[in-house]
């Protein structure tokens, strides 16, 4: 089996994955399907080294999360004086008082939303995470910390009864 078709292979068995992750990173369809196709176009340059590496689909993961974190700062540094609200849609979405917990995920600035999607969804240490996004282990306790605070502020108490993930930090 040639290079090409093991790349083509793994995109077919890992890409619908890839796509959840970037939704769960960016909060929208849009963005995550740039998310995934921006890190396939780097896995493929790098597929000759990596291919003969235990989990190619950590590279995706880590440089989709990269990929997150620059052009949030990208957007930042470009922000105009009022930024129209990004509203994500999701056929998968959950209805109800889940519905809170989602719309407050997405409404959460991207290196918040990046380090929960880190910590609770892809169940990296703190350390992981300031490795994967390039910064210090204290700057992802306090982003944490603040995401948090914001999602328990915007989500009623009694949408929370369930306590989803996002919703109980952990000591790590």
């Amino acid at each position: 089996m040639d290079a090409d078709s093991r790349f083509a292979e793994f995109v077919a068995e890992r890409g619908d994955a890839l796509l959840r992750y970037g939704y769960v990173l960016s909060g929208n369809r849009h963005d995550a399907a740039d998310l995934v196709q921006e890190a396939l176009l780097k896995l493929r340059a790098a597929w000759p080294r990596l291919r003969t590496k235990d989990n190619p689909e950590s590279y995706a993961r880590t440089t989709m999360a990269r990929l997150h974190i620059a052009a949030w700062r990208l957007r930042r540094r470009e922000q105009l004086a009022w930024d129209p609200p990004e509203h994500a849609h999701h056929d998968a979405l959950p209805s109800g008082d889940e519905q809170a917990m989602w719309q407050a995920l997405a409404g959460l600035p991207r290196k918040q939303r990046a380090v929960l999607v880190l910590r609770y969804y892809e169940q990296l240490s703190d350390e992981e995470i300031a490795g994967a996004l390039g910064i210090s282990r204290g700057t992802v306790r306090s982003q944490a910390s603040r995401a948090l605070d914001k999602l328990r502020a915007a989500v009623p108490e009694n949408s929370r009864s369930g306590r989803p993930p996002a919703a109980r930090e952990s000591k790590r």
